[in-house]
This record gives structure tokens, sequence and C-alpha cells, in this order.
């Protein structure tokens, strides 16, 4: 008895194949704008407001918000100026001012630097140094200098101040009185003098002994106006 056999081939073993049908999804502009509106950001407030937001799409509240952290800003900056400014004037009334008390210190050293009889008790120009009153900072020039400033009954300014200077040969104290007159735009001087122990006191200026009111023949001594 013979078996027929048949040959095996694949479409015999494979099932059928059937036509599957792919769909895609499309995005339409109804629905990214469903996707834009869901999409929540996160709310304004005066700590997180980066200005990113437009003003058109705050809220009231959020708009608030933005408007003090704007005026928080804006009070800030303002602070800042008038700290500023206010540095600013106290350097320049202490420090640069040709009126300043460190200006005139400036000029009174200089002075005492180049006359001749400070110098005789002092020594050399070059050696002689200048500073306030004796602080525990070893550092001259951060120890303050002596001062009043004032007006009298007549509206006239009064600088008064005095400080130390050390030479080679000698030790001294200088003595300072200026007065700007009412209606005067500069100091003038009272007196300036020197004072050093063992010595006899010096003057370089000395309004007692000067003629007033520009009259060559007339000066003031011991409180009297002589002819």
């Amino acid at each position: 008895m013979k078996l027929l056999l048949r040959p095996i081939t694949a479409s015999s073993i494979a099932p059928p194949l059937r036509p599957l049908l792919v769909q895609r999804s499309y995005a339409t502009h109804r629905d990214l704008g469903k996707n834009s509106t869901t999409t929540r950001r996160k709310a304004v407030t005066p700590f997180n407001d980066n200005g990113f937001v437009p003003w058109s799409e705050l809220s009231a509240a959020e708009k608030a918000s933005r408007a003090t952290q704007q005026t928080f800003n804006f009070g800030l900056v303002v602070v800042g100026l008038v700290l500023t400014g206010g540095v600013g004037y106290f350097l320049y009334q202490d420090v640069f001012s040709p009126d300043s008390k460190t200006a005139y210190f400036n000029r009174v050293v200089d002075r005492i630097k180049k006359d001749p009889a400070c110098l005789a008790v002092l020594g050399d120009a070059k050696k002689i140094t200048a500073h306030g009153e004796e602080t525990a900072n070893k550092w001259r020039r951060a120890r303050p200098i002596a001062s009043t400033h004032n007006a009298d009954a007549k509206g006239n300014d009064h600088l008064v101040m005095n400080f130390y200077v050390e030479g080679p040969l000698n030790n001294g104290v200088v003595h300072v009185h200026l007065i700007k007159r009412a209606g005067h735009h500069e100091f003038e001087y009272k007196y300036l003098f020197l004072n050093v122990k063992g010595h006899q006191r010096i003057y370089l200026e000395n309004a007692d002994t000067k003629p007033l009111n520009g009259d060559s023949k007339k000066f003031r001594l011991f409180g009297v106006n002589w002819n």
C-alpha cells in the first residue's frame, strides 16, 4: 500500500493573513486649544513673579501682586540712592570740602612744617607727624581730631580744634580757632598756636593783635582796641 505524500508549503502552515487597519490620530486646532487651556501655570505672587507672564494674562490678584513687588523694588532703589547721597555728602563735608575739618588740619600741619620757630622746637620737618586724640589704636590716622563746630548769636560759625604733633626734638599740642563771619564764605583764623612743654607759646595766627576793619592804625590787645 502506497502513501501519497504531499509537499508541505509555507502557505499551508501560516494562518491566513488579514489586512490590518492602522489608525492614526491627528491633532486639530480645536484639540490644541483644549490642551493649552487645560495646562495651568503657577499663580503669580510678589515672591515668584519674574515678569515673564504678560500683564494681560494676569488676574486682578496677580496684577496687585506684581504692582506690590514693583513698588517694593522701587522703594529699595530710592532708599539706596538716599543712603548713597548721604554718605557722599558726609564725606564731602568732613573730608573733601575746602572748609572741612580735615582740610584745615592738613593746612595747619603744612604751615607748622614750614614755620622756622616751630621747626626750631620740633625738629626736622620731614620727621614731624600729626594726629588726633590718643586712643588704643596705634595707627595715627585713625585717631580722631578733637573739634567743635557751632554758631554764635550773631550767626558766625566757629570751628575750634586741637591735635598733637611729634618731632625728633619735642612733642607739642596745636590749638586752632577759625571763624566764618555771617555773610562770608571763608573761615578766618582767630588764633593758631603751638604749645611745647618748656618753651614759649608760638603763635602763627592771632587775630587779637591784627588791625580791625582794615584800619592799620587800630589793633586789639588784651581785649582793648588801641589807636
